[in-house]
């Protein structure tokens, strides 16, 4: 056999075992030499020990092979996209994304922030970071710093204070795909903020860069449930597996008297949840510490005590489910 055979190679394809399939970056075979370059980024030395063992023996003997060379790859980390979205808004789900992004961040994983409101960016206010432009690196936009640990970028970022965007669906498109193709190092998780509703970035978003998963956020009055519902449907369509259901504005306690009331229910969202067979991730409550906070670029997620920690309990059970998905 003399030169490239590519009726041999994808003979060779077929006998791989599916976790290297899954890994191949590239496979060669010629004069007898099978030569495989896979991306093993996220898997420990036992692992790429027994993925090369599984692929020399799935190969030793075929006809035509007479020697494997393995070359193995882990620049880059597994980034994996997780989408924020709401069926409507004014549910809360930018201070949730900001938050979530600085929660995992405090637990020292390595997160980007994209918002992904195009036409309603808040991602500078809630992580002061306001009037800060991004550089380009190799035609690339570079996320923009924030004093919480989490890089961010926005249109808010771009256009000046104020401006508004008015563009048709394709250039918002676009504008997501910088965004999210941007230079962001070692991220291994990028934060989607999504606007609200279910429109051309939504999309965009699911037909060009497919989340690993989605996290809807409700508020718990019916009218938040039916909008966080069409969402749900929109990401199932999209083959996008939905990490679960979070519950904001979920109960108010009077800084005067300690009394807990609930303006807009309570328990909708994780019922809700329940009754679609999702996941019901926690409950966020209605604090004015919270809107304090945010307006004045502090997440609440970045300090201590009950606000805090509403956040970091639904970061930890995000993380979880990360770690299954990467496994």
């Amino acid at each position: 056999m003399n030169g490239k055979d590519g009726n041999g190679e994808s003979a060779v394809k077929a006998a791989l075992p599916p976790l290297a399939l899954a890994r191949l970056q590239s496979l060669r075979l010629a004069d007898g030499v099978a030569t495989l370059v896979l991306d093993v980024a996220g898997l420990d030395g036992l692992e790429r020990d027994r993925l090369e063992i599984a692929i020399k023996d799935g190969l030793r003997g075929m006809p035509g092979v007479s020697e494997v060379r393995l070359a193995m790859t882990a620049d880059k980390p597994q980034r994996l996209l997780v989408a924020v979205g709401s069926g409507k808004g004014g549910v809360g789900k930018s201070t949730l994304s900001a938050n979530l992004a600085v929660a995992l961040a405090r637990m020292g994983r390595k997160v980007g922030l994209v918002d992904a409101d195009i036409y309603g960016p808040s991602q500078p206010r809630l992580l002061a970071n306001e009037g800060v432009k991004p550089a380009a690196h190799d035609k690339k936009l570079v996320p923009v710093p924030s004093p919480w640990g989490v890089p961010v970028l926005s249109m808010g970022h771009i256009i000046a204070p104020g401006q508004a965007i008015a563009w048709r669906g394709p250039m918002a498109g676009n504008a997501l795909a910088q965004l999210i193709d941007a230079d962001w190092g070692d991220a291994e998780v990028l934060v989607i903020d999504l606007p609200p509703g279910t429109g051309d970035v939504q999309l965009t978003m699911l037909q060009r860069f497919k989340p690993a998963g989605a996290v809807i956020v409700s508020t718990p009055q019916d009218l938040a449930l039916m909008d966080a519902t069409r969402a749900i449907h929109l990401f199932e369509q999209g083959g996008v597996p939905v990490i679960g259901v979070v519950e904001n504005m979920a109960g108010y306690a009077c800084p005067h008297c300690g009394k807990v009331s609930d303006p807009f229910g309570q328990g909708g969202a994780e019922a809700a949840a329940k009754a679609m067979g999702h996941a019901f991730l926690g409950r966020v409550p209605l604090d004015l510490a919270i809107r304090l906070d945010s307006d004045a670029g502090r997440p609440p997620a970045a300090g201590d005590g009950p606000q805090a920690e509403a956040f970091a309990a639904i970061a930890r059970r995000l993380a979880t489910w990360l770690d299954n998905r990467k496994r």
